[in-house]
């Protein structure tokens, strides 16, 4: 069958589908990844066929109008809203049309929008995505706004928030639907096949979600990485490290100065991945600064991990069975929040700390939190053992495939 998967953001939003895709390839379908074009090798590397959105989401974020936005300033966003974000709507909702009509089935993630143009095809789609921030439930709050402290009688009505995504991005949508010559009835997307790359040993699946709403457990990669060898010169040469990474989320240059008074303070080693930040740091016998490094080589091998509290980082955190102090970037809004509390209501991180909030007593705090409590590493070395023995990716393609059968079948009755 002929496969296309739909998905924009930054690497963490892209490799669970690269992932997804190579499995699905390796059963004998056709498959087709289409995201930013700067996700090429990325995506190529994971054996699958690659189409090309028009953009490069990376220079996007680290532009001056993609950091205001980051941010999560109303203001800001609205503000760019002509220039930077509605081009890009556009741009990428004219490939995933032009390739939903050659597709069997799509596999999308919501922020593509996808969800304008589903009924005009005769096409199956499965709703994907590593964030359960679109089906309702009274559980949790929306993820996207857990930062937010509102009652959890709420939580059903903050995935509302969901459908302003239709009224703030009208103009584009409009103007799409109208090139194509299409309707403007919406999907009601609570009623599309979700998967969620999640593990229910961290969250729980949600007990009034729809039977067709799948925790399959985490989707990582069966391919094995290796460390540079400076890299593992570094890590064998003394204790266990600290990792510090924020992947790519934007850091500004004053969290450097916390770490080094982190460094002066604590008999610890760090190592530092710098992704999109700005590090003031340089190596030295208790800091190795790098560029980048495969999570799934150099997890294993640290003590605990300070990170952003994206989930891929948070799951690679869990499979390695190690502690993390989580402080989101991105704070009332976005999901880092949601999962570093998940971490620390789970006994596997300490009490996230937004990057916004971070004082120089906070950090302190943290660090010794995180180098001393001996029940979080019990808690992550336990929660490691469920996590590694899941098979999400496995669990993923089956549920697919299960569609697809019941999709055929229905179209050839």
């Amino acid at each position: 069958m002929k496969i296309t998967l739909f998905t924009l953001g930054t690497r963490g939003d892209v490799q669970p589908f690269a992932i997804l895709g190579e499995a699905l390839s390796q059963r004998g379908h056709t498959v087709t990844l289409c995201t930013a074009k700067n996700f090429r090798g990325l995506v190529e590397s994971h054996n699958i066929n690659f189409h090309p959105v028009n953009i490069d989401s990376e220079d996007m974020i680290n532009s001056k109008h993609g950091q205001q936005i980051m941010k999560v300033n109303l203001f800001h966003l609205k503000k760019n809203l002509n220039q930077f974000v509605y081009p890009v709507i556009k741009a990428s909702l004219n490939e995933f049309y032009k390739l939903a009509q050659e597709s069997d089935l799509i596999i999308y993630r919501t922020k593509t929008l996808a969800d304008v143009f589903l009924k005009q095809l005769d096409c199956r789609a499965i709703r994907a995505a590593v964030v359960p921030a679109m089906q309702e439930t009274t559980a949790f709050l929306n993820p996207i706004m857990s930062g937010l402290k509102l009652p959890s009688f709420l939580n059903r009505l903050s995935y509302k928030f969901n459908d302003l995504r239709f009224m703030f991005f009208k103009k584009p949508i409009n103007q799409f639907r109208d090139q194509h010559g299409l309707s403007d009835d919406v999907s009601e997307t609570q009623d599309i096949p979700g998967i969620y790359g999640i593990s229910s040993h961290f969250l729980s699946r949600p007990e009034d979600w729809a039977s067709h709403q799948h925790l399959t457990g985490f989707w990582f990669s069966s391919k094995k990485s290796i460390l540079d060898p400076e890299l593992e010169k570094f890590i064998n040469k003394g204790s266990q490290p600290l990792l510090i990474t924020f992947s790519s989320m934007h850091v500004e240059k004053e969290l450097s100065n916390l770490i080094l008074k982190c460094i002066n303070q604590f008999n610890e080693r760090f190592i530092i991945i710098k992704g999109w930040g700005e590090w003031d740091i340089e190596d030295s016998e208790k800091v190795k600064v790098i560029d980048s490094a495969p999570f799934d080589a150099l997890f294993p091998k640290v003590k605990a991990i300070i990170h952003h509290g994206g989930i891929g980082t948070t799951a690679e955190c869990l499979r390695a069975g190690k502690p993390m102090f989580i402080c989101p970037p991105v704070y009332p809004f976005g999901d880092q929040f949601f999962w570093g509390d998940l971490a620390y209501k789970q006994g596997v991180g300490i009490k996230p700390v937004p990057l916004s909030r971070l004082t120089e007593k906070k950090f302190m705090k943290g660090i010794k939190q995180l180098i001393m409590d001996d029940r979080i590493y019990r808690n992550s070395e336990l929660l490691s053992l469920k996590i590694n023995a899941e098979k999400g990716v496995e669990k993923a393609v089956q549920i697919i495939e299960k569609i697809l059968k019941t999709y055929i079948f229905q179209r050839s009755a």
